[in-house]
């Protein structure tokens, strides 16, 4: 670990811009942290932790997966309650746009929310659970620094630095549990997994990785930010999880090719 640990910080290093990486051997338990208790903006990485409080609450019995939700394209600014709608030529999804007044099982809109990074669905699941029980349920699993403190394009809030925010570790912690089934369930466990595998952005963490090793992952961006997580599993039955969270690079495609770089060395040196 000590000598990934000094190769990874040394190809960092030859970039502009702030950087953190985790790393967790689920066999051996061994891990590398680089700045991984920093706190980034999270980016769509906030959707996982909503994805796991919709699990937990329908496992409670508040809810069921399939019951539904009305599409509509109003929410509230945390800061004064003033409305605020969504923009489709903001968003990675657009179809859930033309479904206004239509419903849509919350099982399907967590499934466009993580694969596609569907905004829209992301409001509309946070309306649902409250991203005050998103938090609430991070620390309780021991991701002590996320914060999920509202949904997607809440001018309002952002002019006001109220963001969503997480770090490396926190990151790792949450995936490690989904890996482990420690999470609400491993039925639920199971079920997040075979959500997160997939994942439509596959640019960071499995681009350079052989196409029999499986990423189960999350990934986020907006304006000089860049970040991917979650969980690889190799053919032989191991597993891993990776975290990579960036800011203030300044070449997007050039810092996503130096990132799938190092989880490609991760691997090669697991091999």
């Amino acid at each position: 670990m000590a000598d990934l640990k000094q190769k990874t910080s040394a190809e960092l290093q030859k970039h502009k811009g702030t950087y953190a990486v985790a790393f967790k051997d689920l066999s051996t338990g061994e891990e590398l942290l680089i700045n991984g208790y920093d706190s980034f903006h999270a980016a769509s990485t906030m959707k996982t932790p909503v994805m796991i409080e919709v699990f937990k609450q329908a496992a409670q019995g508040k809810f069921s997966l399939t019951d539904s939700v009305t599409i509509k394209n109003e929410f509230r600014s945390i800061v004064d309650g003033s409305a605020f709608m969504l923009d489709s030529i903001q968003d990675s999804d657009h179809e859930l746009y033309r479904q206004l007044g239509h419903k849509r099982a919350i099982r399907d809109l967590v499934y466009e929310m993580i694969i596609v990074s569907s905004n829209f669905a992301t409001n509309l699941i946070i309306d649902l659970v409250d991203a005050k029980k998103v938090t609430q349920t991070m620390r309780d699993i021991g991701a002590k620094d996320i914060q999920v403190l509202r949904g997607v394009e809440d001018t309002k809030a952002f002019q006001k630095n109220l963001n969503n925010t997480v770090t490396a570790y926190d990151l790792k912690i949450i995936f490690e549990g989904i890996a482990n089934g420690k999470i609400v369930d491993q039925k639920s466990c199971d079920a997040m997994i075979k959500i997160l595998l997939d994942q439509k952005f596959n640019d960071v963490i499995p681009e350079k990785l052989p196409k029999e090793v499986r990423v189960a992952h999350k990934t986020g961006s907006i304006s000089k930010v860049q970040h991917d997580s979650g969980i690889v599993f190799l053919p032989d039955g191991r597993k891993y999880i990776l975290v990579f969270l960036s800011k203030d690079w300044e070449d997007e495609k050039s810092n996503k090719k130096m990132l799938a770089g190092i989880s490609e060395m991760i691997y090669l040196n697991l091999k």
